[in-house]
């Protein structure tokens, strides 16, 4: 039996993450499962198709809560039942991030920094935990890629490239989930599984976690959603199995720890 591969973006119904699954329904012939968090599903499956010349039975959509385990976990579950003999995961994109940024200590607050590290690092673990069982293992066949198991971080996530400080729970969130991305695939490494863990920064997206920023940002890191989305999946799907377990931006850079 052929296998059968299918691509992940949790979640994805906003910015950078909506784009990226409009691009790979786009772009690519595989089935697409998508995550939101919304009570309607029909408006979200709207807003990823529309203008789409594509068939809308390629898109599922999962309900997940990135703040709770058990919506992670049966999410997963739902997946699992949903799919096809011998599919496995070709693609996954976690791009769940949130952006607190204060300047100084004076602006640390307790909520904000537990919600950052929420949203930035334990939701990112916990989609390991559940969704991790996806990926091909050594049985199966050889395939010709690795699959790609994609966190989407932030350059600003790299200790040795902080010369500003500020932004305290998001660079410190952002470099715990660059040791998650090195510690995982590690992890897939040990298991002797056919897939790859890595790290994305997509530059500055026109979303509104940024839109802050996007004045102080360097012309050629400012993109619109569906220009990042574009550069992001192709620098993902050139990697090879000797450049797993690092950080790449979206020109195909590695960025340093």
């Amino acid at each position: 039996m052929p296998p059968n591969p299918f691509v992940l973006i949790t979640p994805a119904s906003r910015g950078l993450s909506l784009a990226l699954t409009r691009y790979l329904l786009r772009a690519t012939t595989m089935p697409v499962y998508a995550t939101h968090r919304s009570d309607s599903e029909d408006a979200i499956k709207d807003r990823i198709l529309h203008a789409l010349d594509v068939d809308p039975k390629r898109l599922t959509l999962l309900h997940l809560e990135l703040n709770s385990e058990p919506s992670i976990s049966a999410a997963a579950d739902k997946l699992s039942n949903l799919l096809r003999p011998n599919s496995y995961m070709h693609t996954g994109f976690f791009t769940g991030g949130i952006l607190y940024p204060e300047k100084q200590p004076s602006d640390l607050d307790i909520l904000k920094i537990t919600e950052s590290f929420q949203i930035n690092v334990i939701s990112h673990l916990l989609l390991i935990k559940h969704f991790s069982r996806f990926l091909p293992t050594a049985r199966k066949p050889d395939l010709a890629t690795p699959a790609k198991w994609v966190h989407v971080t932030a350059r600003v996530g790299s200790i040795s490239d902080n010369a500003r400080g500020g932004w305290y729970s998001y660079r410190s969130s952002k470099a715990a989930l660059n040791q998650v991305v090195k510690t995982f695939d590690l992890q897939l490494q040990m298991n002797k599984s056919q897939a790859i863990c890595v790290g994305v920064h997509p530059g500055t997206v026109k979303t509104d976690l940024s839109k802050g920023y996007w004045e102080s940002a360097t012309k050629r890191e400012l993109f619109e959603p569906e220009d990042a989305a574009e550069k992001l999946v192709n620098v993902v799907d050139g990697l090879k199995m000797e450049q797993r377990g690092k950080v790449w931006d979206w020109a195909g850079k590695e960025i340093p720890w």
